[in-house]
């Protein structure tokens, strides 16, 4: 049993060299005030939307496009009814945007649908000379000064930029609550972070802009494994690009209220992270030494370790308490105190991750205060079902499956017509 201790020991000392500068990035993001950009042009963009059976909430997303501070002739708006039975293309349609189904049942996810449209776009609407594509999901909406904000980073020349993930559902439960907060913690002690210190950030679900040098460079989108938006970080962080940030662009995402579509997202998520590791974590590793870009051993960090130690932990853990129960080792009792303390510490890490973001983004977070401040406690709670969720899907066959989204009531606390304060 020493030797489960010592692993146990050794373990613990590994993660926490993997993962101390993000402690470092932290205090970047609170000592430091986000870049903010003056655009000198205002360029010519697609925004593009991949839709399935989403015509409950396709129209407030189009609806807030409309509404942009941003010349409206600038933007054109592109919409895949992806193996849709109901009326998303009906409702799409009715508000202006260009609207193509796909039905394909085979080839299922984003990114089919992505280079779908890409390739539609580069056959007949190639004349319109789109500088930058937009990607969205359907149950998005934006705050109105989202595109000009992301235009003045894209005029300072990166040629793909992440923005600021909020949410529209954060006080609808503990589930819903947490996915929002681990979103906006990825925004402002990440991302935020990242782009103070001049390194490369990362595209996360919906909410980017790609420069269409970028799309023509790859022949399309050609990113299709679960986690499209990683794996396309990662070939581009490989490829030498540096991803920016934009603080002042805020897009409200919708986060899942159920455990069964929690769960299933995070499965998909946790497969498609061990996907883009065996797929590029090779290349990511080498690059480390080769291009000597700090940006690749954060990547490195993001798609690996956590998981497999924490697999790694538990797998061992749980077999050595199962076998000095069943032999009655007089170390049982050690081991047992070694399990909780860990897992008290991995309890308090996450409830202080939450409670420093949540203070931050205090005016960010729509919601009463006192469910801001109850799902901090039940925030560490959600992390830890992560690991049951990445041991199943590590044998698993998982694929994608839409997730039933709802409108966002006409007297929700959401301002989407206002922009990110000075803080």
């Amino acid at each position: 049993m020493n030797t489960i201790i010592v692993f146990n020991f050794i373990l613990f000392i590994v993660f926490t060299l993997c993962f101390a500068y993000q402690f470092f990035y932290m205090a970047v993001a609170l000592l430091c005030r986000p870049r903010r950009y003056q655009a000198k042009n205002n360029h010519k963009f697609a925004v593009i939307i991949s839709a399935r059976n989403e015509q409950a909430v396709i129209g407030q997303l189009l609806d807030s496009i409309n509404r942009q501070k941003y010349p409206r002739e600038l933007v054109d708006v592109f919409v895949v009814a992806d193996n849709c039975t109901d009326k998303t293309a009906e409702v799409a349609a009715a508000r202006g945007a260009y609207v193509f189904s796909r039905n394909d049942t085979r080839r299922i996810g984003k990114g089919y649908a992505l280079n779908y449209i890409f390739r539609i776009i580069y056959s007949r609407f190639d004349d319109r000379k789109y500088e930058g594509y937009f990607v969205f999901d359907a149950d998005n909406i934006l705050d109105e000064n989202y595109i000009a904000s992301m235009n003045a980073v894209f005029d300072r020349g990166y040629r793909i930029i992440t923005s600021y993930r909020n949410s529209k559902n954060y006080g609808d439960n503990w589930l819903s609550a947490a996915s929002s907060l681990w979103f906006l913690r990825e925004a402002r002690y990440l991302n935020n972070a990242r782009m103070i210190l001049g390194t490369s950030c990362a595209i996360s679900g919906t909410g980017f802009l790609i420069s269409d040098e970028i799309i023509r460079r790859s022949g399309g989108w050609c990113h299709d494994l679960l986690t499209e938006d990683i794996e396309f970080t990662v070939d581009n962080i490989i490829r030498g690009e540096t991803i920016g940030y934009c603080n002042d662009a805020i897009l409200y995402d919708e986060q899942p209220v159920t455990m069964q579509q929690s769960a299933r997202q995070r499965m998909r998520w946790a497969k498609g992270f061990y996907q883009v590791f065996a797929n590029y974590g090779g290349k990511l590793f080498l690059s480390i030494f080769k291009k000597r870009k700090f940006a690749c051993f954060d990547m490195m960090m993001t798609i690996a370790p956590a998981m497999l130690c924490t697999l790694t932990l538990f797998l061992v853990d749980a077999a050595a308490f199962i076998y000095a129960a069943a032999v009655g080792d007089p170390m049982l009792y050690d081991l047992l105190v070694v399990l909780l303390q860990a897992a008290l510490g991995f309890y308090a890490l996450f409830f202080l991750i939450g409670t420093v973001t949540v203070i931050s983004e205090w005016p960010q977070i729509h919601c009463p205060a006192y469910k801001k401040i109850l799902y901090l406690f039940t925030f560490p709670v959600f992390m830890f079902t992560y690991v049951p969720i990445s041991i199943y899907a590590l044998f698993a066959k998982v694929e994608w499956k839409p997730i039933v989204h709802k409108p966002m009531a006409n007297n929700s606390s959401v301002p989407v017509v206002t922009g990110m304060p000075e803080r």
